[in-house]
């Protein structure tokens, strides 16, 4: 018998927060955004980016306008110290970019991530230490005392080395590592000791940075520690409270999204959040997330396309197409009922309204992307997604029966072939079904001529019979379709017709479309005819559905087809 594992994990105990406000905030602004794709996404990758794959990376980070971008951990790594200064040195980074630099709590990496930082008009140095009980007593061995000390020594050296350099805008970042696993007084003791021993003020910024190290509790309890620690911190005019979330849970973006509302300022992450375990935040998605909800991201992904080719080349890592507003399958549906809602809302989405297509939260166009792919069929599409991929693609604007009829023929060829019907596909299959039977039937059209009689319309009609013979049929009607009826002798009656035109300008064919009925059997059946006379297109139309009427089975007691005289 199986042992439930459940027992060997102890829940996360709530925050003891009277009077929370998050719930009821709303989000009217974007952060301030840090991209950590070089630091943090890079330490992730099966092989970490070379300098060149780093700054390609960095220019594709300035471009979309990230105003903060963490560029390495110089002290640890001898290609981030060449990046860096080769960022420095040869001017790269633009006035309004501010570069941030990692590192431990450790006399001689502090000193050389300094090193690595001479002459940056501005830069923001990292500083962080675990600090939950595991790392405490099963790591490191240290007490809450030492570990405060710790932070205070460290600071205080960074302090006095960065004021050397008068040259450079210093900003402190301190992260009290595995805060999310914390007690909220450790963390609040260990950040104050930060911003005292920094001195945070007008002239001297400080960032205090909450990580959820490894998600541990619902993203409610991050945002009531958040909160919380929004309420606590001193000088909190001077100190720009950020967050550094995870996705070990897989709830990452919530987890950002309700630390804004509960006092956040400033958001890192990685481009569609790589990172280690399960990835860091998703920026992406929380930027794209805002515009959902009217607010301007203050990122450029409007052609998001190409900032995912750029992020796969220099990370070697592909993007999932189920990845939110990314994916190549994203925006598109192969569910019936959803493809019936997609198209509609296009078509009655007005272009200066607000957007109210169903099933798309943001119109693919805004991100750079096209109604390419938007719906695709297989053996689970219904009509109005058939419907409206022959509509874009061909031009083919089918009668709602019509919909219904040919939605059974393409469920049968999918179900048949179980593979996905593209475009190319799905046009061949209405020609085979609507078009083909015009001259491969038991009648077969090969040329009229009309004439008037009176008030009424007389035809001659070249045909092929049911045995091959070649005829000329003559019959009169009110007009081309009912002649052509009388010429044939056929029990047929014709319930719809409509006449589209295939492609724009002088070469342009007409399509034209005919439901009609049969005396010896129920139902209706569709026909269609193009070509660029558009009384041609309709005989044609005519001529497929009474040849679709005579493939199908009739019942035991339906009288013979008729032949004309």
């Amino acid at each position: 018998m199986l042992t439930d594992p459940s027992r060997r994990y102890r829940p996360f105990p709530p925050i003891d927060l009277p009077h929370r406000q998050w719930p009821s905030a709303t989000l009217a602004q974007a952060p301030t955004w840090l991209s950590t794709d070089l630091r943090d996404g890079n330490q992730a990758l099966f092989e970490p980016m070379n300098g060149a794959r780093k700054l390609r990376l960095f220019e594709e980070l300035v471009r979309i306008g990230f105003k903060q971008i963490e560029v390495g951990f110089p002290a640890a790594s001898a290609t981030d110290f060449g990046v860096v200064r080769r960022l420095i040195e040869e001017d790269r980074i633009p006035e309004d970019v501010t570069p941030m630099v990692m590192t431990q709590l450790r006399a001689d990496l502090i000193e050389r991530t300094v090193e690595s930082l001479a002459g940056a008009r501005r830069a923001i140095v990292h500083l962080y230490n675990a600090i939950a009980p595991a790392w405490r007593e099963v790591v490191f061995g240290l007490s809450v005392d030492q570990i405060d000390a710790m932070v205070a020594q460290h600071v205080g050296l960074l302090r006095r080395l960065t004021d050397r350099h008068p040259e450079t805008e210093w900003v402190l970042q301190y992260s009290p590592e595995t805060f999310c696993m914390a007690e909220l007084e450790v963390s609040l003791r260990v950040c104050t000791t930060a911003i005292d021993t920094w001195d945070a003020g007008p002239q001297r910024p400080m960032i205090v940075n909450l990580p959820t190290t490894v998600e541990v509790a619902t993203p409610n309890v991050f945002a009531d520690q958040i909160e919380w620690m929004h309420r606590h911190l001193p000088r909190r005019d001077h100190v720009v409270l950020s967050v550094h979330p995870h996705n070990d849970r897989g709830t990452g973006v919530a987890c950002a999204e309700l630390a804004l509302l509960a006092g956040a300022q400033r958001v890192e992450g990685c481009l569609f959040g790589n990172g280690e375990r399960s990835g860091n935040l998703d920026l992406v998605t929380v930027a794209l997330n805002l515009y959902t909800q009217g607010i301007t991201p203050g990122l450029d992904f409007s052609d998001i396309n190409a900032v995912a080719r750029v992020v796969e080349d220099c990370t070697a890592l592909p993007i999932h197409p189920r990845h939110p507003y990314v994916g190549d399958l994203v925006f598109t549906a192969f569910s019936g009922s959803h493809q019936d809602a997609i198209a509609k809302g296009l078509a009655a989405q007005d272009p200066d309204g607000p957007w109210r297509v169903p099933y798309l939260p943001l119109d693919p166009k805004d991100l750079g992307r096209s109604y390419e792919g938007l719906i695709r069929v297989n053996s689970q599409s219904g009509k109005g997604g058939i419907a409206f991929l022959l509509q874009r693609e061909h031009g083919v604007g089918m009668p709602r029966r019509m919909q219904v009829e040919f939605s059974a023929v393409v469920q049968k060829q999918a179900d048949a072939s179980e593979t996905e019907l593209d475009s190319a596909a799905l046009w061949s299959l209405f020609e085979r079904t609507y078009l083909a039977p015009a001259q491969q039937g038991a009648w077969r059209y090969r040329g009229h001529r009309l004439s008037p009689a009176g008030d009424r319309q007389h035809i001659r009609l070249d045909v092929l019979d049911p045995q091959g013979v070649a005829r000329t049929l003559q019959g009169e009607g009110e007009g081309l379709l009912s002649s052509a009826l009388a010429a044939l002798g056929l029990p047929l009656r014709v319930d719809h017709f409509q006449e589209s035109s295939l492609g724009h300008g002088v070469d342009a064919e007409a399509l034209a479309v005919i439901e009609a009925g049969h005396a010896g059997q129920s139902g209706t059946r569709f026909g269609a005819g193009r070509h660029a006379d558009v009384a041609t297109a309709s005989l044609l139309a005519l001529f497929s559905a009474a040849n679709r009427f005579v493939a199908a089975p009739a019942p035991a007691a339906a009288p013979a087809m008729v032949t004309a005289e």
